[in-house]
């Protein structure tokens, strides 16, 4: 079959098959506002966006954190830290891997730089943004603990202090409140769902990480920030022509599962879904270059095996139950669509390769695919692009360049532009033969 034969056959199969495809599937420490000031104007140097929280709520109105301390006693591991304001505190544990969640309203954490991080059983904790009105601190253990104290006590001139205690236990103590804790969790909150009477295509931005997955951090410049961005950038020129409706998985420093990105694309009936991220090679700092990826049961090579991996486990880097993806639903029209979006995503691939490489660089092998969960969507085409390697300095300078992210932005919408116009000509020739029949 022509490609301009599968991309009518494609659009048919959308436009008859929605039903069908949605069946199946306040006063800190004067000295930390200084801090504040300084990462604030260090992240408006390169061009990083500072993390965001809830819409039209600034990041200097949420409670501020500091001074953590974390030490050993006897069997008991203590983690404090000074607080702005008295908050509220939910704690609980998690095995596999084993860690205790910590989660609190939205807080600024200007936590020291040279603060201990380990003691005892614990082999590290990380903090930071997780959703919209959420914040969460991720204790990593070696041993089981059980959670002796978990608490935001009040001190002298509204100031407050947070403690979390931690006591070794049992294996099987720790599990039984693990599954304790998992069943009584609440049921996600399903995305809102397209606008009916919708005439323009739909276009999913997905950035990648964000909130307490910072993903890849060199020199202080965070992946989550870098994405996000390119995000709204190309965001900004999908929507100024007036052709596309464009659906963010998230506009400001959240967190989003990956479950529910694959779903906002689904939920949202997108026409594509571009997932956007920025690679790091420790070991390799002379690998350079864009790459496009798509979704595919076997790894093209070891790079592409080794990177889909890392994405997929960004669930768990923040603090959620290691997810696994919903199982293939079987039938034969679920098969074609599978394979029909693939050969869109496929076609969009290429092109956006061959945009992309006419404006910046790209890695000596562009187009890659893996197994990428976000991708995973079988009525949604999708593909991920890997902006560069942050672990090259070349490319992290290119990656904070406004010069540079305004021609790779160029590029990918011109890419949407030239995947849609080919649609819309294939359905009208398709149309002019049945007439002409």
């Amino acid at each position: 079959m022509t490609a301009s034969g599968i991309f009518h056959l494609f659009s048919r199969i959308r436009q008859s098959g929605q039903g069908v495809f949605a069946a199946i599937r306040r006063g800190a420490h004067p000295a930390a506002w200084r801090r504040a000031a300084a990462a604030a104007g260090l992240c408006a140097a390169l061009g990083v966006l500072p993390a965001q929280g809830e819409p039209g709520r600034p990041q200097s109105e949420f409670p501020v954190a500091t001074d953590a301390r974390i030490e050993q006693q006897g069997e008991t591991v203590r983690l404090t830290m000074a607080l702005s304001t008295v908050v509220a505190v939910d704690a609980w544990v998690q095995a596999a891997p084993d860690r205790v969640i910590v989660e609190l309203p939205s807080t600024n954490f200007q936590i020291q730089p040279g603060a201990r991080k380990s003691s005892g059983f614990v082999s590290g904790y990380r903090f930071g943004l997780f959703t919209t009105d959420k914040a969460r601190i991720i204790i990593d253990l070696s041993q089981p603990v059980a959670i002796v104290k978990a608490e935001a006590r009040a001190l002298r001139g509204g100031l407050g202090e947070l403690a979390i205690e931690l006591r070794k236990t049992g294996r099987a103590e720790f599990l039984a409140e693990a599954r304790a804790r998992k069943a009584s969790a609440p049921a996600p909150v399903a995305a809102p769902e397209r606008p009916l009477g919708e005439a323009r295509r739909t276009v999913v931005i997905d950035p990648g990480h964000g909130g307490i997955d910072p993903g890849t951090v060199v020199a202080s410049i965070a992946e989550k920030s870098v994405v996000l961005n390119f995000g709204l950038a190309l965001k900004e020129q999908l929507e100024a022509g007036g052709r596309y409706r464009v659906v963010m998985t998230r506009d400001d420093d959240r967190f989003v599962p990956l479950a529910e990105r694959v779903k906002i694309g689904q939920d949202e009936k997108a026409d594509l879904f571009i997932s956007i991220h920025a690679d790091s090679l420790t070991q390799a700092q002379d690998v350079r270059g864009a790459t496009v990826y798509t979704r595919s049961e076997r790894a093209t090579d070891a790079e592409a095996a080794r990177l889909a991996a890392k994405e997929n486990q960004a669930d768990a880097v923040a603090g959620l139950e290691p997810g696994e993806e919903d199982p293939d639903v079987a039938g034969i029209l679920m098969d074609l669509a599978r394979r029909e979006t693939r050969t869109f995503s496929g076609v969009f691939a290429r092109n956006l390769v061959d945009k992309l490489g006419a404006s910046v660089r790209m890695h000596k092998i562009p187009l890659r695919s893996a197994r990428f969960w976000v991708l995973s969507a079988p009525d949604v085409p999708s593909v991920l692009i890997e902006l560069g390697y942050m672990s090259s300095p070349k490319d992290a300078e290119l990656l904070t360049s406004p010069e540079w992210r305004g021609k790779a932005v160029g590029a990918v919408g011109a890419a949407v532009d030239e995947y849609f116009a080919r649609e819309r000509a294939s359905v009208g020739q398709a149309a002019e033969n049945r007439h002409a029949q």
